[in-house]
């Protein structure tokens, strides 16, 4: 994977040893080192960035540092990407976390060749969402929703309304600077932009890819070229007009999902907020809802499958 800078090796290698991977497939055998790097690489095939990563971040608030290890394994068909699901930054500066950050063992698995559905596929909450390049895990999803305990968790009927946007203005879910915190076992997971692993101001090309898919497809950052104007891509969702028929009232300003509709056209980006780039389909990080996925175009790998807390 190309970054933006060289980095001077920390010493997280020897941690990459603790990771198991599928048999049978082979990673390249140059390492490397990604502290705040920003990757500029836009391959929408996994297989180009096999290879081992290290970084170091540091948990702000707690003042501990930690190492992170990736390895990206590949074979024709499939790439697995195992971590410890430390990030490539530091963290925590401005979270009020509920669980303190925990390291963790996660591998997925994703085709090589991914291919769209018959019809998109819904997240759940049973599914990790993507993977990005630094190791750690997408889940938009909030296990909260309006009239439901605290409003923080305890929401799993996929159905219920009013579920909350952890991304939307009035939400209390406490993430960081990274729009992530953690899970009750630990696990650092990202809501939405990651703000970091592309250049998220004024860049002078389009944006790299900075994870996949649990269906395979490449996520790529928020910034796309139209006709050779870099410029932010659009999501095709709009804020619903007028007020909530039920549940909190109030207008609809985004602190749920529900206060969104998709208009076919609207934006760039299709429902599930992709688009075909250079003749290759993709998601793309938005700054309003849905974030990053809509929906699967593709089939979620079952690796991606919450195991159970």
């Amino acid at each position: 994977m190309r970054t933006t800078q060289p980095l001077a090796c920390r010493g997280a290698v020897a941690v990459l040893a603790m990771l198991t991977l599928t048999t049978g497939m082979g990673s390249a055998s140059g390492h490397e080192e990604i502290t705040n790097a920003l990757l500029t690489e836009r391959s929408a095939n996994c297989l180009g960035y096999a290879n081992t990563y290290s970084a170091q971040a540091t948990d702000i608030q707690n003042r501990q540092t930690f190492d992170a290890a990736i390895e990206i394994m590949a074979n024709e068909t499939t790439c697995t990407i195992a971590s410890n699901a430390v990030p490539n930054h530091d963290f925590n500066a401005t979270g009020r976390f509920a669980t303190r950050f925990s390291t963790q063992n996660q591998t997925y698995t994703i085709p090589a060749n991914p291919a769209a559905a018959a019809s998109p596929t819904p997240l759940s909450l049973m599914y990790d969402n993507a993977v990005f390049l630094n190791g750690v895990k997408l889940d938009l999803l909030a296990a909260g929703c309006f009239g439901v305990g605290d409003g923080n968790i305890g929401c799993n009927d996929i159905k219920a309304p009013y579920r909350y946007d952890p991304m939307g203005g009035s939400s209390n879910f406490g993430a960081d600077e990274h729009n992530a915190h953690t899970q009750p076992d630990g696990t650092y997971h990202y809501h939405g932009n990651p703000m970091a692993l592309f250049e998220q101001d004024n860049p002078t090309q389009a944006s790299p890819v900075i994870g996949f898919s649990a269906d395979g497809f490449p996520i790529f950052g928020s910034y796309i070229s139209d006709n050779g104007t870099i410029r932010a891509a659009t999501t095709s969702y709009r804020l619903k007009t007028g007020e909530r028929s039920g549940g909190p009232g109030g207008t609809h300003d985004g602190t749920f999902i529900d206060d969104w509709e998709y208009v076919e056209g609207l934006g760039d980006l299709d429902a599930c907020n992709g688009m075909v780039q250079d003749g290759v389909y993709g998601y793309v990080v938005t700054q309003t809802y849905p974030h990053v996925l809509g929906c699967f175009t593709g089939t979620p790998d079952a690796s991606f499958r919450k195991r159970r807390r």
